[in-house]
């Protein structure tokens, strides 16, 4: 008998779950051994990182704040990776949104239950439009949407510092780097969690119900496995393309609307915090699974919480961004040696 080893096409959630355990695991032991080679106390470091997150109420509201965007910007990506398409510019998105909603809110005045939903409609429009030329430019001329998506997020974050240093510049507090605060905000739902938590997990659950259980979802996922039988079965793959790639733009964009409203309350450089790119790992977590998203952005936003907390205890950025890297390495080890098993095969006996 013979044993060799065989890569499955797919793996069952249980035997995925089960090695990405495994992969924290051994992440989190490598950082035990390496913050204890520093000279730290693993186990104190870890009890503080646990009260701080999931062990009280302040911690809660903390990584209910971060798994808004993460949800929303993930499910950007994750939609776009359906068709085939990476929506690398959720970063640019996220800013063009944030300027809708901002400009919407500063200069339109009126009640906020007629102000919050234009501010909606305005921020996800911007983030549709800025979002538009790669589409045009995948669906027509196929041009990367790699390149022309990721080159817009620099864009976007220099318009919006433009703005919140330049004609937007608060000049009652005399804010350096932000615009005044809003007059209207998302309301509050849970201590300072606002209710675009809630809008976010309905907006994920009805992405993935559309794309598993409708003939529109069906197509997109056609349309991305094989372009041409799609195109042979008479299915419209440009069409899609465009569509999928602008709903993509209105979910990051509708992050940052959700940032901007319900959690800083002003348009400022840097709002982002790096959100779109976040989103991009949340997606690849989720593997192409809106639902996914759901516990890859929980996992994303503890990761992010417990980094702040680290800092706290004077581990440098570095360290933290290393840990962090270190974590997400581990798990992508963990989902490809998921596909393999060991098989025996029979020897036939020499003539």
């Amino acid at each position: 008998m013979a044993r060799i080893v065989q890569r499955l096409p797919s793996v069952s959630p249980t035997r995925l779950l089960i090695w990405r355990a495994g992969a924290v695991i051994a992440a989190l032991l490598l950082t035990t051994l390496f913050l204890a080679l520093s000279g730290r106390d693993p186990a104190l470091l870890a009890e503080l990182v646990v009260r701080s997150t999931v062990g009280s109420r302040f911690g809660l509201e903390d990584l209910a704040l971060f798994m808004t965007p993460l949800m929303l910007t993930g499910a950007a990506v994750t939609v776009t990776s359906r068709i085939g398409i990476w929506n690398i510019g959720a970063e640019g998105q996220f800013y063009a949104g944030a300027i809708g909603a901002a400009g919407i809110g500063l200069f339109v005045h009126g009640p906020a239950l007629l102000v919050l939903p234009l501010m909606t409609f305005c921020g996800v429009l911007c983030g549709m439009a800025w979002i538009l030329v790669p589409t045009l430019a995948r669906a027509y001329a196929s041009v990367n949407e790699i390149i022309t998506t990721l080159l817009l997020n620099f864009v976007a974050a220099l318009l919006t510092s433009y703005l919140a240093v330049g004609p937007w510049h608060d000049r009652v507090t005399g804010a350096l780097a932000s615009t005044a605060r809003l007059p209207v905000a998302i309301p509050d739902l849970w201590g300072v969690v606002h209710w675009g938590f809630p809008l976010a997990l309905a907006v994920v659950a009805i992405l993935a119900a559309t794309l598993d259980r409708t003939r529109w979802g069906y197509e997109v996922r056609i349309s991305g496995a094989n372009p041409e039988a799609a195109r042979y079965a008479g299915i419209p793959v440009r069409a899609r393309i465009v569509a999928v790639m602008l709903l993509s733009g209105a979910l990051a964009a509708l992050a940052g609307v959700s940032e901007v409203a319900g959690t800083v309350h002003r348009l400022q450089g840097g709002i982002a915090n790096n959100f779109g790119y976040f989103g991009i790992v949340v997606a690849v977590l989720a593997r192409g699974s809106c639902l996914n998203v759901l516990p890859a952005a929980l996992l994303m936003a503890f990761i992010l919480d417990s980094g702040i907390v680290l800092q706290t205890q004077q581990l440098t950025a570095s360290t933290v961004l290393a840990i962090t890297g270190l974590v997400l390495f581990m798990i992508s080890i963990g989902d490809e040696l998921a596909h393999y098993r060991p098989v025996s095969t029979s020897k036939e006996a020499a003539p």
